[in-house]
């Protein structure tokens, strides 16, 4: 069985439950059976009763989760990792504010996206109209009173015609990209996509790197926290890094901690690859000499799925300023292109 992939606000609501109700001490299977007794979206309760029957089949979450086609890669190899370390409760209660918090940020794309979308879209039907329809009335006007008419009225016309067009094409081409945007962020694939656009826009490629660092650190505080050895956690953790620029550095640092001849630190190999800033560095340092490690990692990744989710706001709160601005910009650019040919019929007849 397989489906599409789950909204972030289900996935949220999922593992923030069954971490509750493992919290209570009731077993992994019931508790899914339990929620998915209450459930209303019938792709998901049919996902959750397949997860059922495959853990009294005796398979793991991480296993079961697989089998449905439902969960985002990233969660499952998280719960994977909470099943081998034995901190699942843990793992599903980070997972479910993880989610919960990429819901917020795609509801404010969606808000922020959807209303210029729309005014967008009149606003180029307005624009064609105006173009294919109003300009070329003034070039048959002039061309009928063309002997009356000096060689300034005629480049008006021109001169209306290319703004015209230019002002038409600058808001197709930003009607595209916002009903494409928009159409993405409704869907759990769609926002997969999104955030891959988002990791090589200059504006937004800083946020996802700390996001995908948040991730690897996450990952890697269960790791340690479970007494693996940290070059075992690293190398465990490095399997679940996507981001391209963050899975090399990863593995850079992974390679100086099993350097034979110079082996590293875990706090000394990340420093090295400047992962991180010196003072947080200086942190993971510090917290490692003082026996915290899982502790300070914790910490760091609090500390940056923070701030790369203020900084994604912070983009995100500027869309519509933006789009709004540009829609004034068309605007005003459609009014002197309607009104240069009126100037030039007025500077003919004086």
């Amino acid at each position: 069985m397989s489906g599409k992939v789950a909204n972030s606000d289900v996935l949220s609501v999922f593992f923030d439950s069954v971490a509750v109700m493992l919290s209570a001490g009731i077993q992994t299977d019931e508790a899914v059976h339990m929620f998915s007794e209450d459930m209303k979206d019938a792709s998901f309760k049919a996902a959750c009763d397949r997860i059922y029957r495959s853990l009294i089949a005796g398979e793991g979450l991480a296993e079961s989760m697989v089998r449905t086609g439902v969960f985002p890669r990233y969660a499952v190899e998280m719960i994977a990792t909470g099943e081998r370390s034995g901190r699942l409760e843990q793992v599903l209660r980070s997972l479910a504010v993880y989610y919960d918090e990429e819901n917020r940020l795609f509801t404010k794309i969606k808000s922020a996206l959807g209303y210029p979308a729309a005014l967008l879209c009149i606003m180029s039907v307005i624009l064609a109209f105006t173009v294919a329809v109003i300009l070329p009335v003034f070039s048959d006007i002039y061309e009928n009173i063309a002997g009356s008419l000096t060689a300034g009225s005629f480049n008006a016309v021109g001169i209306s015609l290319v703004i015209g067009w230019v002002a038409l094409i600058l808001v197709l081409v930003l009607t595209v990209i916002a009903l494409i945007f928009a159409i993405m962020s409704r869907t759990a694939g769609g926002r997969n996509a999104l955030m891959k656009v988002f990791e090589k826009l200059p504006f937004t490629k800083g946020a996802m790197f700390d996001l995908a660092f948040s991730r690897f650190i996450t990952c890697l505080s269960v790791y340690v926290a479970s007494g693996i050895d940290t070059d075992m956690s690293m190398y465990e953790a490095l399997q679940t890094v996507t981001h391209k620029k963050m899975r090399r550095q990863v593995k850079q640092a992974y390679d100086f901690m099993i350097d034979i001849e110079n082996p590293r630190s875990l706090a000394q190999a990340i420093s090295e690859t400047n992962m991180l800033e010196p003072v947080y560095a200086r942190m993971l340092s510090i917290g490692a000499r003082a026996g915290s490690l899982e502790r300070t990692l914790e910490r760091l990744s609090d500390i940056f799925f923070e701030e790369a989710t203020d900084r994604i706001d912070a983009v995100v709160d500027g869309i519509e300023p933006v789009l709004a601005a540009l829609m004034t910009i068309a605007v005003g650019a459609t009014l002197i292109s309607v009104m240069l040919p009126l100037i030039g019929v007025m500077a003919s007849i004086s």
